[in-house]
């Protein structure tokens, strides 16, 4: 990597890395610089700029694009003009450096046509406050002095580079403009000019702010947050509920927020009217849709009366969004893509934000509290006022935004499925959580062994794809609490296996009414109550889903020394046809695998269950697999992944007409074939 590209790479990641400077994924930076030409050997002009997505904070050298000036420079003399300036974008790849590195972003132009080495274009809260203020260019006068220039508002792309490019030509004094309804840039000479001058600019606009909040811009408190617990149960209730309305177009995954910043906006009385501007950077709103759905009952209300004014509210708010895009859309507009919040505000409990995985999600609540802050600056300096609609219109359904998104790779299998896994810390359940992990499917990991659980969730990927709960599957405290921290983390469940087990290996004389109760306490009471709690929750957010039953080859086959086991899985087995029955009606699919014995990776069969089936059939432990293969049709050994294997194909787009089956997964016990 060259000097210059290091520096803006490190520039960029500190940057990147202080949410008062910029949101996640927000803004871009670049340097100029030589390079050798490797055709021609002469030295070339070339621009280091962040390519299109990507996040400043984690930049690396990949996800910069690389130009030559010349050819940047040229497309000023065939601008066709701000009318048809979407036309440049194109005009870009002909302007790249050997293989380009990133795509270029719709910002480019900014970046090549300033008359400065290093530029960072940025979206920090105080800067932003001052963009969206009713006097903003006003304030920028009096607290930048010509050190900072106003800009008005102007759609990103080529005709704003011109702008800018033309604003610090005429003031050589400026180390940088506020960009009306969007953000600041700032150049230097140097990479740390420029970054020192676009932290001098976040920095005193901050600092002004805060000089200038007397008493509280979102106003009186009206609505104070419920006490924490409360508050996380009425959540949790609440969470299923709302997602399925926010599912309404297309399934969403969902992420609940009480942060601090969070509860004191939806707590004020100013809340109803700003959350109505919506948000006002083209970051945010992309994100986060134009507003929010503001709940308008008391955080005690009783929770019944809460889901019939959520549902009202959805149906006025989708009626609502489908008016704005009437209003704005033209014969060329891209089709509307869903009617549904992004973002929905309930006080006294907090913000619960959707997407199409759980990071978006997140990323969406995260810009939701970047735009409560905007708004909180701006009402404390002045009047909050954002674009308007029309402009906001413009970008949301943008084609160049429209193109960006038909390029996104296709959703796999799972994608937005939230999948909770019982016994998931080792073994079958383990590899269940991996596969459905990897179809695309968040994963709840439940077991007794929280570290155990954890390693598993780590290695998913972390709390985007996967978080670890402790969970005893006898306690019904326990199980209410796993639900409740499912969807607080995903806003809802859709696919639950029952997976947690033991086993202890008695002859009927010997088996005793301890050996008896544990093993139907563990899965017959505890995948009965499983199944009651997420049928729950599946019930009230009405968009189906799965129950899986681990069950066993066991709940057929009549072997020895196996009483307490055989009939506690022959109980499970039948809770699949039972709750098939019943739960159908709810779009709710039950079914169950039914494997033969599955030694390695086993903790069942670590545990000592392996070594009391090895005596039984007289063979040794360590060939306790080979032993369960050759009496197989198949000769084949049975693994965790074949068991996950199986959950897959029952809970994937393939079967979905499918309810009340059992599948083996034995290689073929004839005594255990389904009658």
């Amino acid at each position: 990597m060259s000097t210059v590209a290091q520096e803006l790479v490190a520039r960029s990641n500190r940057l990147g890395a202080d949410p008062r400077t910029t949101n996640y994924a927000g803004g871009n930076t670049s340097a100029k610089g030589t390079a050798t030409d490797p055709v021609t050997g002469e030295d070339v002009e070339l621009l280091w700029v962040k390519g299109s997505g990507g996040d400043l904070g984690t930049l690396t050298q990949k996800n910069l694009a690389v130009l030559r000036l010349d050819r940047l420079r040229a497309l000023v003399d065939v601008y066709p003009g701000v009318e048809r300036e979407d036309e440049m974008v194109a005009a870009f790849d002909y302007c790249l450096h050997g293989k380009g590195g990133a795509a270029p972003s719709i910002d480019t132009a900014m970046h090549a046509l300033v008359d400065a080495a290093h530029v960072d274009h940025l979206h920090p809260d105080s800067g932003i406050a001052f963009a969206t203020a009713a006097d903003g260019e006003a304030l920028t006068r009096e607290v930048f002095g010509d050190s900072v220039v106003w800009v008005p508002w102007r759609r990103p792309g080529f005709q704003l580079g011109l702008d800018i490019a033309a604003i610090k030509g005429a003031n050589p004094q400026a180390i940088g403009c506020i960009l009306g309804g969007h953000g600041i840039t700032a150049w230097g000479s140097t990479s740390a000019e420029a970054e020192e001058r676009s932290l001098q600019i976040v920095r005193t606009a901050e600092e002004f702010i805060a000089s200038h909040t007397g008493p509280h811009p979102f106003g009186d408190v009206v609505q104070s947050p419920l006490p924490d617990d409360e508050r996380r149960a009425r959540a949790a209730a609440l969470a299923p509920v709302i997602r399925g309305l926010a599912s309404t177009d297309k399934p969403q995954v969902g992420h609940y927020t009480d942060s601090d910043v969070v509860l004191d906006f939806v707590s004020r009385a100013e809340l109803g009217r700003l959350a109505e501007l919506g948000t006002s950077c083209p970051d945010h709103f992309l994100r986060t849709k134009v507003k929010p759905l503001v709940v308008d009952l008391p955080a005690d209300a009783p929770l019944e009366e809460v889901v019939g004014r959520l549902k009202e509210l959805h149906a006025l708010y989708r009626a609502d969004y489908q008016g704005y895009y009437d209003r704005n859309a033209t014969p060329d507009s891209p089709p509307i893509r869903g009617a549904d919040p992004a973002i929905v505000l309930v006080p006294g409990v907090g913000m619960f934000s959707f997407g199409k995985d759980k990071q978006t999600a997140r990323v969406a609540g995260e810009f939701y509290v970047n735009a409560i802050n905007v708004m909180r600056g701006a009402e404390a300096i002045s009047t909050y006022v954002p674009i308007d609609e029309a402009e906001k219109f413009r970008i949301e359904y943008w084609a160049l935004e429209e193109a960006k998104l038909s390029r996104m790779p296709k959703p796999k299998p799972l994608a937005t499925r939230v999948a909770l896994v019982t016994g998931a810390g080792s073994g079958i359940g383990r590899a269940i959580a991996e596969r459905l992990a990897a179809e695309g499917a968040c994963v709840v990991i439940a077991d007794l062994n929280l570290e155990g659980a954890q390693e598993v969730a780590d290695s998913l990927g972390g709390p985007d794809v996967a978080i670890a709960v402790k969970a005893d599957v006898t306690s019904e405290e326990d199980i209410a609490r796993l639900i409740a921290e499912t969807v607080l983390a995903f806003g809802g469940i859709d696919l639950v296996v029952n997976n947690a087990g033991l086993s202890i290996s008695k002859p009927l004389l010997e088996t005793t009414a301890r050996d008896w109760d544990l093993q139907h306490d563990v899965m017959a009471r505890g995948s009965f109550l499983v199944a009651r709690e997420a049928a729950r929750a599946m019930i009230a957010q009405d968009m189906g889903g799965d129950i899986v039953y681990i069950a066993s080859k066991n709940s057929l086959f009549a072997g020895p020394n196996n009483i307490a086991y055989s009939a506690t899985k022959a109980d499970q087995a039948h809770q699949v046809r039972l709750l098939a029955a019943e739960l159908g009606a709810h779009g709710i699919r039950v079914n169950g695998v039914n494997p033969d014995g599955v030694v390695r990776g086993s903790g069942i069969f670590a545990g000592g269950w392996g070594a009391q089936r090895a005596a039984t059939y007289g063979v040794p432990e360590s060939e306790l697999g080979a032993y369960y293969a050759q009496r197989t049709l198949l000769k084949r050994e049975v693994l965790p992944e074949h068991v996950a294997a199986a959950v897959f194909a029952l809970t994937g787009p393939d079967l979905v007409q499918t309810t009340g089956l059992h599948i083996p997964v034995d290689s073929g016990v004839a005594a255990a074939f389904l009658r």
